[in-house]
């Protein structure tokens, strides 16, 4: 048996890199998936990408930030399936710059979808998750919110901010049987890393113990397990996916 097997599987920020990633290795787990992000266009073509490989998947078009949206989405979601069982907050987005220059629009913006997104769509879901005494529930945080970076404080502080806000979500659902727990990425392959010079790639993979840059499955895999019965006694952690960058 799969192990997401007729499990109904939220994932924001999921029409393309990591967050497709994960929507589709939980499909091929036996998952319907729901793609969640913020241009149609992109959600249409993730969602008949999966259709295509025999896969059950459907999108919805929204802005994480906005809580009425959400609320309206996750409400038809669970009228539709009776139940939400998995709830991934993947959608994300960076806005770097030095400290001393950064906007104030790119500092609300970055804490807006990455960390605001999270917390809406954790609190529009926990609802339906509650009614039915079971859920997981996987926040995608960074490496870069346990160790900061220079130039991304703004980010930093929204995937700390995140690490933080998973350890208070779990203490407040485990009584009701809904686990929460978070990813920290490393440096993964993605189709904006592959844009960089080699020699730059070099440099970050000569940071990691493991000496290379991580893939999305290693994040897909494990954001499975977390989601699976196989973590059924986690919750309130933190998995650096990293290749041991920090220990």
């Amino acid at each position: 048996m799969k192990r997401l097997e007729d499990k109904i599987a939220i994932i924001t920020g999921s029409a393309r890199g990591i967050g497709f990633g994960i929507a589709e290795k939980y499909a091929k787990e036996g998952a319907h998936v729901i793609i969640i992000d913020l241009f149609a266009e992109g959600v249409e073509t993730a969602v008949a990408k999966l259709k295509e490989n025999g896969f059950s998947a459907e999108g919805f078009a929204a802005d994480v930030s906005n809580s009425e949206q959400i609320a309206e989405i996750f409400k038809e979601i669970f009228n539709t399936h009776k139940k939400i069982d998995i709830l991934v907050n993947n959608a994300g987005i960076t806005r770097d710059g030095l400290l001393m220059k950064m906007k104030e629009s790119d500092w609300d913006m970055v804490m807006n979808v990455n960390l605001k997104g999270t917390f809406i769509c954790t609190q529009k879901v926990c609802r339906y998750m509650m009614k039915k005494r079971v859920g997981a529930i996987i926040n995608i945080a960074s490496v870069i919110g346990l160790m900061g970076n220079a130039g991304q404080a703004n980010y930093a502080a929204s995937k700390g901010g995140i690490i933080a806000f998973t350890k208070s979500a779990a203490k407040e659902f485990a009584s009701r049987n809904i686990r929460v727990n978070a990813v920290a990425p490393g440096f993964i392959e993605t189709e904006m890393t592959k844009k960089l010079p080699e020699d730059v790639v070099e440099g970050y993979a000569k940071a990691i113990p493991l000496n290379k840059m991580g893939s999305i499955e290693n994040i897909a895999d494990c954001c499975v397990f977390l989601a699976s019965d196989e973590s059924s006694y986690i919750t309130g952690q933190t998995i650096q996916v990293d290749g041991g960058l920090i220990m």
